[in-house]
């Protein structure tokens, strides 16, 4: 009886160990079809290249991918993407929801979406949009693992070029960053089509420092009694123009957080607010000298016209610009031409980061490894490239020799797809078209002046401050900012040496000290992670 017992028993385990086996062979992970993403059948004797892409295709289970951007959604959009769908169903097996948010929207969308646990796949950010939030409220998928084995022609470009430092935080991968290499030093730019002006000219790079500018705009306002003369406006933000000459002049790097610097020349980094800079007060001195003048409008604190509209209208003389957007062609139409000077460069200044403009994927998204393929065939395939970036010949686009056009008819005002925005984060330098904005060669140049010995890389990149600790001081700082930090660096103040330090002192009782003593810790411990 014993016998027979285990006997018994060595036949039921038999028999489970080869049912195993045959669930073993047949399952797979139908979640994602992570075992199957990017894993192309091998080829037998006498296969042909169509019999292997079926074979591909059939091992993708067709997936919907939900794509965040902002900006207002173009006419021809969802027609474009359904011809990519269609077009490389073999290679991705995709369909597309494109999705678009007004920019003055798009931060608080993805925030509140992220908070609700959408599970939306990829979204464009940047280091000027909502990315250090998402980063640290955990939105954003670690991609150490995903990226190299769904991505390995994206991975690789990014290890050679170096920029996955950037976006590392904490050891994890959290986004896809743009490979382009540029540098926004301070440039002034002026309306060359008014000049000679009763013997009042301007050369090219004649205006190098804050004291030549100086000249320069009471020239010009004699020159130009009824002309806007130096085109400044609150929306382009706290320093605003006047603050951002002063921080080149004293190499002053902003840290793009609620108006603090810090010395580029100071080895251990020293967080400082910026009204507490001898560059800061500078500021505030030109700031009235100019608004007495006349000079700075005195509209300029209300104003909320986009600070290129009255000199793209032919309303303003001078503006502040960078070395991207006063060499970009301008196609005015009215018979406008520019020049323009760069400012101190003989000074250091820090290129852009790589996280500028970047590819996010949601850590709840629903086909995280289908996003990394769609990225990857992005880098690799240019046919591929145009149609995501150009989109259909003829009806959105056309080609001017290697050129992407406007189709007859077409311009920046009605075009139906061509400069899409929040493309920005796909642009591939190997790729890109020239266009009537960006000509032949243009991100090359680019790449060569951000290649120049003074300009050079923050060792800070990738750092984002966490403000929980300090997000009561921090919304007292941008509210006393905001009522009397923003009038000073417009000029409005009656004494600039009572009213600079009067500032201060309100920053200090909101608490400004907490607020730099907690970024200083956070510095620190960064600069240490990185030894």
């Amino acid at each position: 009886m014993k016998k027979q017992i285990v006997k018994l028993l060595s036949m039921l385990v038999a028999v489970a160990v080869f049912i195993s086996l045959l669930v073993g062979c047949g399952s797979r992970n139908t979640n994602s079809d992570v075992s199957a993403e990017n894993k192309t059948t091998t080829s037998t004797e006498g296969e042909t290249e169509n019999e292997t892409e079926k074979q591909t295709s059939e091992a993708l289970k067709e997936v919907k991918l939900r794509f965040f951007f902002g900006g207002d959604k173009k006419e021809a959009t969802d027609e474009v993407w359904q011809a990519i769908s269609e077009k490389y169903k073999d290679k991705l097996n995709a369909t597309f929801e494109i999705n678009y948010v007004p920019f003055g929207d798009y931060a608080n969308k993805l925030i509140v979406m992220a908070s609700s646990g959408d599970n939306w796949d990829m979204n464009f950010d940047g280091d000027w949009l909502v990315y250090p939030q998402m980063v640290n409220k955990g939105a954003y998928l670690a991609l150490n693992d995903l990226l190299p084995e769904y991505a390995p022609d994206l991975y690789a470009t990014y290890q050679s070029s170096g920029v996955l430092e950037a976006a590392t935080v904490n050891g994890n991968i959290l986004c896809l960053p743009w490979t382009m290499k540029q540098n926004q030093r301070g440039y002034l730019m002026w309306r060359k089509d008014l000049l000679p002006k009763d013997g009042f000219d301007i050369k090219t790079d004649s205006i190098k420092t804050i004291e030549d500018i100086d000249k320069v705009l009471n020239d010009a306002k004699k020159a130009f009694p009824n002309l806007r003369i130096f085109n400044i406006s609150t929306q382009g933000g706290f320093p605003y123009a006047v603050g951002l000459i002063t921080q080149l002049k004293y190499e002053l790097a902003d840290l793009s957080f609620h108006g603090f610097v810090f010395d580029m020349n100071d080895p251990d980094i020293k967080v400082i607010p910026f009204e507490q800079t001898q560059a800061f007060k500078e500021a505030v001195e030109y700031a009235k000298k100019w608004y007495d003048a006349g000079i700075i409008p005195k509209d300029a604190v209300i104003d909320k016209t986009d600070i290129n509209t009255f000199f793209d209208q032919g309303k303003a003389f001078l503006t502040y610009s960078t070395h991207e957007w006063s060499s970009v062609v301008k196609n005015y139409t009215n018979g406008i031409e520019t020049d323009r000077s760069q400012l101190y460069p003989e000074k250091k200044f820090y290129n852009r980061t790589p996280l500028a403009n970047v590819v996010a994927i949601n850590k709840n998204a629903a086909n995280p490894e289908r996003v990394l393929m769609f990225m990857n065939l992005l880098e690799t395939d240019r046919e591929f490239y145009d149609m995501v970036l150009y989109g259909i010949p003829g009806k959105t686009y056309v080609l001017d020799g290697e050129a992407a056009a406007y189709p007859e008819g077409m311009d920046t005002s009605n075009g139906n797809y061509l400069d899409w925005p929040s493309q920005w984060a796909f642009w591939k330098p190997q790729f890109m078209r020239p266009t009537t904005q960006y000509p032949s060669g243009f991100w090359q140049r680019e790449a060569e002046f951000a290649s120049q010995p003074n300009n050079i890389n923050s060792p800070l990149y990738g750092l984002f401050f966490d403000s929980e600790n300090i997000k009561n001081e921090i919304a007292k700082r941008d509210q006393i900012q905001d009522e009397f930090g923003k009038l000073l660096l417009l000029g409005v103040c009656k004494d600039v040496d009572q009213s600079v330090a009067d500032y201060i002192e309100k920053q200090k009782a909101a608490g400004v000290d907490k607020i730099t003593a907690e970024l200083q810790k956070q510095v620190d411990a960064f600069l240490a992670s990185k030894k």
